[in-house]
């Protein structure tokens, strides 16, 4: 997961001097993007039920 302190994150500020806007080099946000879509999968499968380990080897032997 990228942490803000690792980005080299450049900021575009409106007359006030007040922060508008974020510039990012497409590396930082595409793997932002990655982590955010990381982050969805966790929240969509939360209520999944869970299996043991040795329930899941069970089955991966069985698909073989």
């Amino acid at each position: 997961m990228i942490k803000l302190k690792e980005l080299n994150v450049q900021y575009i500020t409106n007359e006030s001097g007040e922060r508008s806007g974020v510039i990012l080099s497409i590396e930082d946000f595409e793997a932002l993007l990655e982590d955010l879509e990381d982050m969805a999968l966790v929240v969509e499968r939360q209520h999944e039920p869970t299996i043991s380990h040795a329930e899941l080897k069970a089955e991966l032997y069985l698909t073989r």
